[in-house]
């Protein structure tokens, strides 16, 4: 009881400090909640989502013209299977839709809803029954990104005809359902479904083979051992081939994964600030209540008691802050949870998750526990004459720094160093937490400035080319011939073939890229060596090269079966966006692998970028030739829209959290100068400074200190950004970052804290009108 009342008193006598450490504490908790909650679902998020739709691990698509028993009878047999269902659909290789305020082009598979399955039922999410005409179910991303609502018309087109249907419901789905693996399925109700299959006749039949397993990993393996058992079967054969597998959506989403670990290293930061804070106060306390501590032992009071009375202080304050936290964090979630839901196009579920709650209130509580006791145990061992001395044993001489009659400068200025000196510790402290959510505020800058403002780097990382327009051309129609006239035609700088298609590298499933002129990509991916210039060269990603323990000079085994051929790597590039691990060829290197197989991909390049009417221009002249054509530029514009809605939100997000993290600490620090100042405050507000005049010392006081921590954060968040940034992807596959750090916003950003510093000190330090020479008397 004796241990909770001193506690009590001990929080009572410093109500401020309390409550900033209380909120530091809320807030670290929060973050580190929220960052530990997104990792973890994000860890099992598609395999929880895959069981809660009854969705496919494996997903395949093909002709049915390409399609033979042997696939079925290899998909039943294969070890670990859980279940497996062959249906038939309609399979368009390139159709071109609405998304994003842009013309899409991207396979299509459309499947009959009336159909009974035991794998991926269609299960609606939204719903109109009352729609007329021709209804059709899109997948859920169309209504996050291609913002189409109930009743809505949508336009499918196919082979220059255009097929028109009223939205009737969304639905989710992990690998059918979003852009970035390349296919989107639709269902369509029977009759409609028997009407389009009618149109567009058995050329448009094909067969979607899916799979369940035991073990969601096996679904790799799969895909990998039907590659090598039937080499032949693949999109080059077939334009309607297509595989996807959970681990491939799971390896797409690399934003997510940032997200949440710049959440956890914030609340990291936020963390150690509050222990930096707690270790301080504690020391400040034991300073400043150092004739208490002896009075205390004097009446009997032990010094295990009195630092059970601290820990006690501080754990009540750790665990009220860290629930808070917790209950904070459940309200802020659904936020993330909507950006998540736009960036995974998936629906993110709420609910309790008292594993991370639990190991975040730990964890909090643990590292207080630790900095209370290792800075309390100076407690145990001061006798209580020296405490009653004010901690003196017999004496206690420091070094005078500053002598005012042999220091160089003026009074005001050598008064400002002894007080810098005299507060050195709360000034090394206010320096690190300055600098820490300073640096950052800078990386949260940086990183929106490179995904929202100058996006050519940010494109570059992540291994995305970025031509002007990108042309798919028709099946039986000559590429080259199409490459030669587009080169001549007005307008047009350059323009290259680029295509990829996939294949096995020493039994992993990649994607192989090439180009027949690899020096006029706007993104060089090459971070150490160069591309292939010969056909028996290659050049693969360095996620790939640590996986299969490679390095330039070394040969690899590059197909499946009999048509495999060895390669020289020339060169490492980085590729974070793929699902899987690229590699790059030369034409003729990629007709070694798969005989006879031009590129059908053309990316044009313009003189003038603004250029608007050239995509009509191109389609007038060269439409019969052309199966799909992309305004390439607009489409990402509004692709990396998601990403930058939710960059945004996170910089906001910590730049808030910056300026309540700035007030809390020179709300402490400004209050721990006054209160030891007191009597010094008094006596210069008696011989006739004003309050406005000693507000402004202070505050000017503290602009050394500021700005230094400013300067340390600001400098080195502008010169480890990128270094920080490609430890964080490393795993994704980043390995050289280049992201512009824009000098002037960095400017901006610093000054704008040094100021705001300047605010608030102004602010806390009006507590000195209330300090009079009467109240110093009467004290």
């Amino acid at each position: 009881m004796d241990i909770f009342k001193l506690s009590m008193t001990n929080m009572k006598k410093a109500k401020g400090a309390t409550i900033s450490l209380f909120i530091m504490i809320l807030i670290a908790a929060m973050l580190l909640n929220m960052g530990l909650t997104i990792m973890t679902k994000m860890n099992r998020f598609y395999e929880n989502k895959t069981r809660q739709l009854d969705e496919a691990h494996l997903s395949m698509t093909m002709n049915k013209d390409s399609f033979e028993p042997a696939y079925e009878d290899f998909f039943r047999a294969y070890p670990g299977l859980e279940k497996t269902m062959t249906e038939p659909i309609m399979l368009l290789p390139m159709v071109t839709i609405r998304y994003k305020k842009t013309d899409f082009g991207i396979s299509a598979a459309i499947l009959n809803a009336d159909l009974g399955r035991t794998i991926a039922p269609l299960r609606l999410i939204e719903e109109s029954r009352t729609e007329p005409g021709r209804r059709i179910y899109l997948p859920f991303s169309l209504k996050v990104d291609g913002d189409y609502r109930l009743g809505d018309h949508f336009k499918l087109t196919y082979q220059n005809k255009t097929y028109g249907y009223r939205v009737a419901g969304f639905f989710e789905s992990t690998l059918m359902g979003s852009t970035r693996l390349g296919m989107l399925k639709f269902y369509l109700p029977g009759d409609d479904y028997s009407e389009l299959s009618r149109e567009l006749g058995s050329s448009a039949s094909g067969v979607l083979m899916s799979a369940t397993f035991k073990n969601s990993e096996d679904s790799s393996g799969m895909i990998r051992d039907y590659h090598e058992n039937f080499s032949y079967s693949n999109h080059l054969k077939d334009a309607g081939f297509w595989s996807g597998d959970i681990k491939m959506a799971k390896d797409s989403t690399v934003t997510v994964d940032m997200i949440a670990m710049i959440l956890v290293a914030f609340a990291v930061v936020l963390v150690l600030v509050s222990v930096i804070v707690i270790d301080f106060q504690i020391s400040n306390s034991i300073d400043d209540g150092m004739v208490n501590i002896g009075v205390l032992k004097a009446l009997g009071y032990t010094g295990r008691q009195i630092i059970s009375s601290m820990v006690f202080q501080f754990m009540l304050v750790s665990f009220a802050g860290s629930i808070a936290g917790i209950i904070a964090s459940y309200m802020a979630m659904p936020a993330f949870y909507d950006v998540f839901s736009n960036l995974n196009k998936l629906l993110w579920s709420g609910g309790l998750h008292p594993g991370t709650d639990l190991a975040s209130v730990l964890i909090v509580s643990l590292l207080v526990l630790i900095v209370v006791l290792f800075s309390s145990i100076r407690i145990r061992r001061l006798h209580p004459i020296a405490a009653l001395r004010g901690g003196m044993a017999t004496h206690n001489f420091k070094r005078n720094w500053f002598p005012l009659d042999k220091a160089r400068g003026g009074l005001q200025f050598v008064l400002g160093c002894k007080n810098l000196i005299h507060n050195l510790k709360l000034n090394i402290m206010t320096v690190g937490i300055i600098a820490s959510i300073t640096f950052a505020s800078v990386f949260s800058v940086v990183l929106y400035y490179n995904m929202a403002q100058d996006k050519t780097d940010f494109f570059l990382m992540i291994g995305t080319e970025t031509p002007d327009i990108g042309i798919q051309v028709a099946a039986g129609k000559d590429s080259e011939a199409l490459l030669r006239e587009l080169k001549q035609m007005e307008g047009v700088k350059k323009a290259i073939i680029q295509d990829t298609f996939a294949t096995m590298i020493d039994g992993q499933m990649v994607t192989a890229e090439f180009s027949d002129d690899f020096k006029k990509l706007n993104a060089n991916k090459i971070f150490k060596g160069r591309y292939p210039e010969f056909d028996n060269e290659i050049a693969i990603s360095g996620r790939l090269a640590r996986r299969l323990d490679k390095d330039v000079g070394d040969m690899i085994s590059v197909g499946t079966g009999k048509n495999t051929h060895d390669y020289l790597i020339t060169g490492l590039s980085q590729e974070i966006r793929s699902a899987l691990a690229g590699v790059s060829l030369t034409p003729d290197g990629a007709e070694r692998v798969i005989d006879g197989h031009k590129g059908m991909s053309i990316n044009v390049y313009l003189d003038d970028p603004g250029e608007t009417d050239m995509v009509s221009r191109i389609e007038d002249e060269y439409g019969n030739r052309i199966q799909a054509i992309t305004d390439v530029k607009e489409s990402l514009k509004s692709q990396s829209a998601d990403i930058t809605f939710a960059i945004f939100s996170l910089m906001t997000s910590i730049l808030v959290i910056t300026l309540l993290i700035l007030f809390l600490i020179l709300y402490l620090a400004v209050n721990t100068i006054i209160r030891k100042r007191k009597r010094e405050l008094g006596v210069l507000r008696a011989i006739g400074y004003t309050t406005f005049q000693l507000r402004t010392q202070i505050a000017l006081g503290f602009m050394p200190v500021v700005v230094l921590g400013v300067m340390v954060g600001g400098v080195f968040g502008s010169r480890y950004f990128n270094s920080v940034l490609k430890l964080m992807l490393f795993d994704s596959g980043a390995a050289n970052m280049k992201l512009i750090v824009n000098l002037p916003l960095v400017i901006i950003l610093c000054t704008a804290i040094i100021l705001v510093s300047y605010a608030v000190s102004m602010l806390v330090s009006r507590r000195i009108k209330q300090i009079t020479p009467y109240g110093l008397i009467t004290d």
